[in-house]
């Protein structure tokens, strides 16, 4: 897998996952960032593009999860999940800060949290594939307000890689992430190709993914990006020293 695309050298240390992510949807709004900010961890700063903040929701497929040595086994190598992202920089590396991950497999959102300190969250996802679309409608478990998610979408142009510099670049060429725990900041950094980006369309029927957070999405329509696959390795937590 090359290297030279990402903005820091990858660490030398070695990788110990492998994932696959298939037929994403980024679903992007523009937030006010004094809005957002109260909403980021302290030690994180606040990425904007022209001034603005962006939250995106991501639903995919996880496929080909394994640790490094070890095949995939099912069911916890594949499953749908579902990302509620903003984006965040630390240091000079900006990467993707978490408010959710949902996902079916309760074996990897129990592991994820104790691992990776990410705010995984157990959820009932249906997803369906008919022709060129993507059905997708999630249901948190467990959750007593919102976190309901139901949309259909597909790509409608050929496959092209966003320019630098360009909003979709930056909102989707990112190499870490980041993750708070007991005051702590810790990074996980990521390696993929750069993104083959399709431009969507689609309809989001239902979204009270950030309603409980107390965050409101702008009445306008969302920015949609959609990428058929993605073949990424994972390093593990290092701390942030800020």
């Amino acid at each position: 897998m090359r290297t030279d695309h990402r903005p820091w050298p990858i660490p030398d240390r070695s990788w110990i996952m492998k994932q696959i992510w298939n037929r994403l949807l980024f679903a992007h709004w523009p937030i006010d960032p004094g809005t957002m900010e109260r909403f980021i961890p302290r030690g994180l700063k606040l990425d904007t593009n022209d001034g603005k903040a962006w939250l995106g929701i991501v639903p995919f497929r996880m496929d080909g999860v394994r640790l490094k040595y070890l095949p995939p086994v099912p069911p916890v190598s594949a499953f749908p999940e579902l990302n509620v992202r903003t984006y965040v920089t630390v240091n000079d590396k900006p990467g993707v800060y978490f408010f959710s991950m949902d996902a079916t497999c309760l074996p990897v959102v129990k592991g994820a949290k104790w691992l990776f300190h990410l705010p995984y969250h157990w959820a009932d996802i249906e997803w369906r594939e008919r022709e060129n679309r993507v059905h997708v409608q999630s249901v948190r478990r467990n959750a007593e307000d919102g976190y309901l998610f139901r949309a259909e979408y597909r790509p409608l142009s050929s496959a092209y890689r966003a320019k630098p510099g360009s909003l979709a670049h930056w909102l989707t060429e990112r190499y870490c992430l980041y993750a708070a725990h007991r005051e702590r900041l810790y990074r996980c950094e990521i390696l993929h190709e750069p993104w083959l980006l399709h431009d969507a369309e689609g309809t989001i029927y239902t979204n009270t993914m950030v309603e409980p957070l107390g965050l409101k999405l702008p009445e306008e329509e969302p920015l949609l990006h959609y990428a058929e696959r993605q073949e990424v390795v994972v390093w593990g937590l290092e701390e942030v020293n800020r």
